[in-house]
């Protein structure tokens, strides 16, 4: 009997699939929006920022204003994996209805994803493996189809995705295995 083990890669190769404009606009919500996230994604982000970025002027980065912040900070979302995540789980929970269309979405099409309030943060990275008959583009319709009047953004949506699933098409595959 083979064995099957899941592969994963960190949560900063998300980067390899985003604009920057993007990426900017995750990093300023997260940081404009702080005070409405959960304390403990709140205190990781902060001391994250404290380690990692390093914004002139500021002795405590964590003090300066997010759009300075959010500039300063793009260097640690490409290279950490635990600081894209955490700004990736925070762009997540400021984003609850997103989600929710989202989830109903990929669990109607029979994806297989963890609960909708699960920390995927605490996850190793994004698995690699993606059904190819699933692209962005036939996703992005479905939804438009599903939801026609919600006016969401393709990248808003495409992050979600990528976020819900735990999974970057790195790896296009037919079919998903059982479990994976």
């Amino acid at each position: 009997m083979s064995e099957k083990r899941a592969q994963f890669i960190p949560f900063n190769a998300v980067n390899e699939f985003l604009v920057p404009e993007f990426r900017l606009k995750i990093l300023q919500q997260a940081f404009t929006e702080i005070t409405n996230l959960p304390e403990a994604r709140r205190n990781a982000i902060s001391r994250l920022v404290k380690k990692l970025v390093n914004v002139s002027g500021f002795r405590n980065s964590a003090l300066a204003p997010a759009p300075v912040k959010a500039r300063a900070a793009v260097s640690a979302f490409e290279k950490s994996a635990e600081f894209s995540s955490q700004i990736m789980g925070a762009w997540y929970e400021l984003h609850p209805e997103l989600a929710q269309k989202v989830y109903t979405l990929l669990k109607a099409r029979g994806w297989e994803l963890l609960p909708l309030d699960a920390d995927r943060s605490m996850l190793p990275g994004f698995l690699t493996r993606w059904p190819q008959a699933e692209t962005f583009e036939v996703l992005d319709d479905a939804y438009t189809a599903q939801y026609p009047d919600d006016g969401e953004h393709e990248y808003d949506i495409n992050m979600m995705i990528a976020w819900l699933s735990g999974r970057l098409p790195v790896e296009m595959v037919d079919k998903l295995e059982e479990g994976e």
